[in-house]
């Protein structure tokens, strides 16, 4: 499989879980809280930091016919388009001074574009991957311009059928780019845990032959570490400094202590799956000093018979297997035996 590399770090299995922090709109139009998400996903241990490249009119048009009205389904109902999209977007003079911060800090930086112009605006900025959120995959014009840059393309798949998810790879493939990633995706803000379908994560990377990981809403931390535990090596999620400040993202997204309680727990789950092992381990050694063994029960005469009354199956391991059982069953000591004496084939006749 093909695995990505975003500035020095390797994506793909077998490596480290990519943890992408979003922030989506939770800076609330305020550059210094910008910064503070950033630094926060630096203190959360997260990877990269993501953010969005559009303006409302990159994004749609201000329209007050129905079609452009937020419906049934969605936190964001009763607005239009154009509205959501004016209090939502990341001013751009921002963004090259954020990436700035967030190198500064070790973390990589890049963007999801929403048209051309703003491709061209990150090109500029020189991000070093490009994610395509779920809504575009279907652009195929936009992956096109995103493919021709040569970066690792990260796509979110929510809402797309096996089809359009083919177009898509297929089309950045025939750009001449083979750096694909793609994020099994729910698009439901918060998502709930029983539409995530998480056991598409190892059929689509097996399906594509790419890296696989997970773009989530859900609320709390447990579908991350159950995809990863089936395979995910990127994991995306919103972060915002408090889920009490009103924002177009902030109720599906972690707070700094849940989202390192997240990472924490998606590091212990990379070690504990470990490889394919029927081996003792080094601390099991120890314990296998505490398996059940025979033991004699009841002080022993020479000659006397070995019986269920006088030998038992017990802990710890120092005596012979239980498997010997009818082996020494009936058989007589060959001496006197005290009792709490692990059993031997010296001890028996």
């Amino acid at each position: 499989m093909n695995a990505l590399k975003i500035n020095k770090q390797l994506v793909g299995p077998g490596t480290s879980t990519y943890i992408i922090a979003e922030l989506s709109a939770n800076h609330n139009q305020d550059f210094e809280e910008a910064v503070k998400l950033i630094k926060n996903a630096r203190y959360v241990g997260a990877d990269a930091v993501k953010i969005q490249t559009y303006t409302p009119d990159t994004m749609t048009i201000d329209c007050r016919e129905n079609y452009f009205q937020i419906g049934d389904g969605l936190i964001w109902k009763g607005k239009n388009l154009y509205e959501l999209y004016k209090e939502a977007y990341t001013p751009w003079e921002w963004q090259p001074e954020l990436k700035k911060i967030a190198n500064n800090l070790g973390m990589d930086l890049f963007s999801t574009p929403f048209d051309h112009t703003s491709i061209d605006f990150l090109e500029k900025m020189d991000v070093p991957a490009y994610k395509i959120a779920s809504f575009e995959l279907v652009d195929i014009p936009l992956i096109k311009k995103i493919a021709k840059c040569g970066k690792p393309v990260i796509l979110s798949t929510g809402m797309a059928t096996l089809g359009e998810i083919e177009e898509a790879v297929s089309t950045i493939r025939e750009m001449g780019n083979g750096q694909i990633a793609l994020l099994k995706c729910t698009s439901a803000y918060p998502a709930p845990p029983e539409e995530m379908n998480l056991r598409t994560i190892p059929h689509m990377a097996e399906y594509f032959d790419v890296p696989v990981g997970l773009s989530d809403h859900t609320l709390g931390i447990a579908v991350p570490i159950a995809a990863v535990a089936l395979g995910a090596c990127i994991v995306e999620k919103h972060l915002t400094i408090s889920r009490s400040t009103p924002g177009p993202d902030s109720t599906f997204s972690l707070e700094p202590q849940e989202f390192k309680a997240m990472v924490d727990a998606i590091r212990i789950t990379e070690n504990a799956l470990g490889k394919v092992s029927y081996e003792v381990t080094k601390h099991e050694k120890t314990s296998r000093l505490y398996r059940r063994s025979f033991f004699v029960v009841r002080d022993m005469a020479l000659g006397e018979i070995f019986s269920e009354d006088n030998v038992r199956s017990i802990r710890p391991g120092h005596g012979l297997p239980p498997k010997y059982q009818d082996q020494i069953i009936g058989k007589k000591a060959k001496k006197a035996i005290k009792r709490g004496t692990p059993l031997s084939w010296d001890l028996v006749e």
